[in-house]
Parts: C-alpha cells; structure tokens; sequence
C-alpha cells in the first residue's frame, strides 16, 4: 500500500472515531438541564460575552499555529522550501484536535500533525516527535509559572490542595527545569533546540494562556460565577493549573473541568462553565476541521 494511501486511512480513521467520541459525548451528558436554565435566564450582556468567548476560539488555534510554526521552522533558513506556512501550520492544529480527543492526555496531537506533513516528506517524524515534546513542555511551563503565581494568592484552594497535591507539584517543577536544562542536548541529533526557543516558546504559550483565561472569564461572566473579579482573574490561572496537573483522559475530561471549577470558583455554574468553554474550544474546532478537510480535497 503506497504510504500516502495509508496516511489518508489514519487521517480519515482519526476524524471518524472523534466524531464517534463528540456524538456518544452529546448524548450521555447528562445535566442539560442545568445548562439550559442557565442558558435561558441570561441577558442580552451576557450573550454577547458568549459571542465574544466563540469569537476568540480561532484566535486561540492561532496562537497554537503560531507556536507549532515557530517550532517547526527552528533552525531552518528563511528561503528554504521545507519552512512551515502559517496555513498549513494552522491546518494540522485544526486536525489535531481530532487525534488529542481520542488518546489519552492527548498525546496523539503532536503524531497527528506529522501525518499531514508526511503526505508530503516521509523523514519528517523525528522533527515532528522532538517538537511535540519541546511544546509540551514549554505549554506546561506556562501554565504552571502562572498558576504557581495565582496559588499564592488563592488561600482558601491552597488549604484545600494539602501538602500532597504541593508536593506532586514540586516535582513537577522539578521534571520541567530539568526538561529546559537537558531538551537541547537530548534533540540535537534530530532538531535545532536552543535555550532562546525555548523561552520564546514559552512566551507565545503565556499568550495562549492569557486567551484561554480571557474565554473562561467571559463563560463565568455570562453564567453568573464571577463574585469577586480580583479572586476571579488569580484563579483562573490557578484552574488551569489543577486541569493540566491533574491526571485525565479525554473520556472523563469534562468531569475533571467541571469538578476543579467548583473547587477554585465555588459555584455549580463554575462547573457549567468549564463544560461550554469545553464545547467551544474542543468540539467546535473539530467540526470546523470536517469543511477544512473537505475544501482541501
């Protein structure tokens, strides 16, 4: 079987079960009631921060295209045909929100890029692999340089985390510098990897952050979960700490959204909240994929 008849099979086998998956999710959710009243009683202010929240999931998966671009393209001179566009970068994001749905702690994201690239370069994997750890890593960093910040003033859900869950998180800093110091000499068989792109991807991993923390504020406004708009902005970094800490596979991610956002925000809404910054940011995403894949035929 030629090797671009078999990428298209991965392609279009990944694409089917994530739609499998979206559909079994739709159907067992199991509170749209709770959803829909929240949904009814809002005003026309708090429907237009929904609008907003949508409005920026394509800035969101920007900013993702920009960081896989910038990775990618590490080392690689600025004539040179093999360089990473900003279109198709921000092609393989959209298709990669197929794969990480369906594998757990989505490590299928970063693969399911190189099997677009390998449509068109076949030793193009040990770039992809290596890169998918570098933004893993840098990804991680910022989040949890930012909620390390917001715990320290977040009293009330550092007493509740206890010392284990602390130092679970020690150690976790601990593995991430170790990462920073060790990634550029354990790559440079197969990558360009340098302590300035690392940083630099750090940096572009904070502004993904920073959309992420904007869109769930504006979900929390909309559901009527913020109280208190200072403890409001620190625990939003703490909250995404806690989800990426926290072990999860994609069966039962919602569960844990739900669940950390009543710890760190204190209402049920908070919970209705993480489940529709869900939606928007995962599920819509992958229907969009379905007409890019589609107009790219």
């Amino acid at each position: 079987m030629p090797k671009k008849t078999l990428y298209h099979i991965i392609q279009w086998a990944i694409t089917i079960a994530a739609c499998a998956f979206l559909i079994w999710k739709i159907v067992t959710y199991d509170d749209y009631a709770s959803l829909g009243e929240s949904l009814r009683t809002m005003a026309w202010p708090q429907w237009l921060a929904i609008v907003a929240c949508i409005a920026l999931m394509p800035v969101n998966m920007a900013i993702e295209a920009w960081r896989w671009k910038t990775l990618m393209n590490a080392g690689v001179k600025e004539s040179a045909e093999e360089r990473l566009s900003f279109g198709e970068a921000h092609r393989q994001v959209y298709y990669s929100k197929l794969a990480g749905l369906i594998t757990p702690w989505r490590l299928g994201e970063y693969p399911a890029r190189g099997v677009l690239m390998s449509e068109q370069e076949s030793d193009i994997w040990p770039k992809v692999l290596s890169m998918g750890a570098v933004g893993s890593a840098t990804m991680t960093a910022a989040i949890v340089m930012a909620g390390v910040a917001g715990l320290a003033f977040s009293p009330s859900v550092l007493a509740y985390l206890g010392g284990s869950y602390l130092y679970a998180l020690g150690a976790v800093i601990i593995a991430l510098c170790g990462m920073y110091i060790l990634l550029p000499r354990a790559l440079k068989k197969y990558v360009s990897v340098n302590q300035t792109l690392l940083w630099q991807n750090t940096g572009q991993s904070l502004v993904r952050l920073l959309c992420w923390c904007v869109q769930l504020m504006l979900v929390l406004y909309a559901l009527g979960a913020i109280y208190n708009l200072q403890f409001t902005i620190y625990n939003l970094f703490v909250y995404y700490l806690l989800v990426t800490v926290t072990p999860n596979v994609p069966i039962a991610e919602i569960g844990v959204r739900g669940a950390w956002a009543i710890v760190v925000f204190g209402s049920m809404n908070a919970a209705l909240a993480g489940v529709l910054l869900w939606v928007i940011n995962t599920m819509l995403p992958c229907l969009i994929w379905l007409f890019m894949a589609k107009k790219a035929k």
